[in-house]
């Protein structure tokens, strides 16, 4: 997650007008993911968090890197699904050699083929648009031709944020930047010829926190049942489901239709910015996110399609930027003991 003024932009753009039914605690479902980061010096034990993750019955993590310690500590475990990603600063030497993706395959995945179920390799984290976007389309297809080799049941995508789009309310407005057009497009049309998902992080935390004036928290945080905006003939009940069929809407105007689009962060901070982020408002976000997704709803676009989601994070890492960076996740690292109800 990288976020800077110019990439508050599209969140800032998004001005909206808008009940919450809380039984107490949410049972993780199998759609639900979390995100492992690892910016922290007081992070606990990867033995520890995989046990964590047992314990609340979750069946799918991400991590940023082919970090060792951490798939040492999932060998044995193939009940969690595994998703790797190619960290931003190896993506120029691996976009320049096949025979150096070839290496670092060998290196960082092979190892684990028989005991970690590795799902999915993610090249590169929001990199797309941007001075090294041009560098993921090469390194997916090698991965995607090498994995399709041996037959392997591994999916090659990338993870991109909502910069990519240019344009986004109403929803069927949404449209793709240019420098998004130039970089992310061929990446759509690469995942399309295997129907492999392509990964978007959505933050409604950021355009309510850039325009709290107009951008209601109820909306913002899935907590209204009526309808706030109506784009044509769907109607939207919260913010999250409008950032995510502009997306869908954008990628149709280049003609990628029905593409699969997993959700690879989303999250609420605890806090870090006032009012704006305390552990009762992430609290309630991240559980009616949990109660969206186990719905099998979908959105208005795609109603009835159920969503692949990621929760960010599992911990506060201290080692990130000061601020709402550093409280995302929904546990304490030194105790384990969770920020506020959720699992």
């Amino acid at each position: 997650m990288l976020y800077s003024s110019k990439k508050l932009f599209f969140f800032s753009c998004i001005v909206l007008i808008v009940n919450y039914n809380n039984n107490g605690f949410v049972t993780a479902s199998n759609s639900i993911g979390l995100n492992y980061g690892l910016l922290g010096d007081n992070l606990p034990s990867p033995s520890n968090v995989i046990n964590l993750y047992k314990s609340i019955d979750i069946t799918k993590i991400r991590i940023f890197d082919p970090n060792t310690e951490v798939l040492n500590a999932l060998r044995g475990h193939r009940d969690i699904a595994v998703t790797v990603g190619v960290r931003d600063q190896d993506l120029a030497a691996l976009a320049a050699s096949e025979e150096a993706v070839k290496g670092w395959f060998a290196t960082n995945i092979e190892p684990y083929l028989s005991d970690v179920n590795i799902a999915f390799i993610t090249v590169g984290n929001e990199v797309i648009p941007g001075p090294i976007g041009s560098q993921v389309l090469p390194v997916m297809q090698s991965l995607t031709n090498l994995v399709k080799s041996r037959n392997l049941p591994i999916s090659i995508s990338t993870v991109v944020a909502m910069w990519n789009l240019e344009q986004s309310y109403p929803p069927s407005a949404g449209m793709f930047t240019s420098q998004a057009r130039e970089q992310l497009v061929p990446v759509l049309k690469l995942l399309s010829q295997t129907n492999t998902p392509i990964l978007v992080n959505i933050y409604p935390y950021f355009s309510y926190a850039s325009d709290p004036a107009s951008v209601p928290l109820d909306y913002a945080t899935f907590n209204t049942e009526g309808i706030v905006v109506q784009d044509g003939p769907l109607g939207y009940s919260n913010m999250f489901d409008s950032i995510f069929d502009a997306f869908v809407w954008a990628m149709e105007k280049e003609g990628v239709k029905d593409l699969p689009m997993v959700v690879s962060e989303t999250g609420w901070p605890s806090a870090g910015n006032g009012n704006f982020t305390t552990p009762d408002i992430a609290g309630t976000y991240n559980r009616n996110f949990v109660k969206h997704i186990a719905s099998g709803k979908g959105t208005p676009k795609r109603p009835n399609n159920g969503i692949d989601g990621f929760l960010f994070a599992t911990f506060n890492e201290n080692q990130k930027p000061a601020g709402t960076e550093q409280n995302f996740g929904l546990y304490n690292p030194n105790d384990m003991k969770p920020i506020y109800k959720l699992f």
